[in-house]
């Protein structure tokens, strides 16, 4: 399984998802910086969590304007995989709302 790893300004975890998915999968995964507007053919895309999702300075209002972010949307229209890793739930909320 190909991967790739986005990582957004205030990102949290991000080197962790890559070593994880280099375990399990065998194969180091790309690396991918929030201004790439360009995502290689890959089966699995991981957005690690942190405050790029949304903090009290707007961050993740910052990342969905990211140019990643289309290239992200197209490679989910097509059918492809990601995953989001929510490493800072507060108490009040689920990943089910």
């Amino acid at each position: 399984m190909k991967s790739a790893v986005v990582t957004f300004p205030a990102s949290n975890c991000n080197r962790d998802m890559f070593d994880a998915l280099e375990k399990i999968t065998g194969k180091t995964p790309y690396q991918i910086w929030h201004q790439d507007s360009e995502i290689p053919d890959v089966d699995l895309i991981a957005l690690p969590g942190g405050f790029s999702f949304g903090d009290y300075l707007r961050c993740g209002a910052m990342a969905a304007r990211s140019p990643a972010i289309k290239a992200i949307a197209l490679h989910a229209e097509r059918g492809g995989n990601i995953t989001v890793s929510y490493t800072h739930l507060r108490a009040h909320e689920t990943v089910l709302d």
